[in-house]
């Protein structure tokens, strides 16, 4: 039996055009969030400059946008899923297509969490990067020696089986990459992204992000979520606003949840949003599973194709 989720992509995934074949039957999104927002979302997504669109209080409502977008377009189609995860930012979006955020809430609040992660640590003091070809356990010896000396670095996504993220300082984080190299790491590749997301340096936009998301009404989920910070399925409201605050400091277990949705019976993931990032990671955690971006006219239409052979 066929068992469909809907997974969601963070940032570093945002390009300038992303989605723009789809928005034309999309259900105005690209308004609603200018509106919402009061000011030019949209330019940013169409337009650009790809400098303006990565900075995290635009990346965040951008990648939520087009998400939201195209998770409708499949449901418009027939495509439902019955599970929804999102990596890091991804989980807001998540939440929208599971019915606990309105779309105008997620944009404003993913917008504010966005400032807040920046005022916290701002554009360029924080840094993160992709460590590839290490374990975990002597990842977290040469990050715990640093931290200590002062330069906080920590684990922040553990995504795939020999890919995990660091995040901290920018001093941090160039040390890290360095001594983990010396340590036998294949790879670190620095990321695309304002700040160091996912790690304690993003302890004081907590309390803000607690304080933004009470003011918004926050629906049980009609489809269960995979959350980021446990990797279990969660439903309840208050529970999915209390990991929402953890997640902010707290490593993404994007690996346990795709592992949880399998136990769970998932055979097929839509990837929503730009790029292949996720489906990537999918196929790396487990190459058994059908997986399929959406991200233009193209890969939907393959995907509406394909479902029509589903059971």
């Amino acid at each position: 039996m066929t068992k469909i989720a809907f997974i969601f992509p963070g940032q570093g995934s945002q390009t300038v055009g992303m989605g723009s074949e789809l928005f034309n039957g999309g259900g105005n999104y690209l308004e609603r969030a200018d509106e919402v927002l009061q000011f030019g979302l949209s330019r940013l997504i169409t337009e650009g400059p790809q400098e303006e669109l990565t900075l995290t209080y635009n990346a965040q409502p951008a990648l939520l946008t087009v998400g939201a977008m195209i998770a409708s377009r499949l449901v418009e189609e027939g495509i439902t899923p019955d599970y929804t995860a999102g990596h890091s930012l991804g989980e807001y979006t998540a939440l929208v297509a599971s019915g606990v955020l309105s779309f105008e809430d997620g944009v404003s609040v993913v917008h504010k969490r966005g400032q807040f992660m920046n005022d916290a640590v701002p554009a360029g003091e924080g840094a993160m990067a992709a460590i590839l070809g290490l374990d975990g356990e002597k990842l977290q010896e040469v990050t715990d020696s640093i931290t200590e000396e002062g330069n906080p670095v920590q684990p922040a996504n553990l995504n795939c089986p020999g890919q995990i993220v660091i995040s901290g300082t920018k001093a941090g984080v160039e040390k890290a990459c360095v001594e983990l190299k010396d340590a036998g790491a294949k790879r670190a590749i620095p990321l695309d992204v304002s700040g160091p997301f996912h790690s304690s340096l993003m302890k004081p936009a907590a309390e803000r992000l607690k304080n933004a998301l009470d003011e918004v009404e926050m629906k049980d989920a009609s489809i269960p979520v995979v959350a980021n910070v446990n990797a279990e399925t969660v439903s309840d409201s208050e529970k999915i606003k209390q990991l929402l605050v953890e997640q902010l400091y707290s490593p993404v277990r994007w690996e346990d949840s795709v592992r949880e949705l399998i136990d769970l019976g998932v055979t097929h993931f839509i990837e929503c949003g730009p790029g292949k990032v996720l489906s990537g990671l999918v196929k790396k955690i487990d190459r058994s599973v059908t997986v399929l971006p959406v991200f233009d006219d193209e890969t939907l239409q393959t995907v509406i194709d394909a479902a029509k052979g589903w059971k």
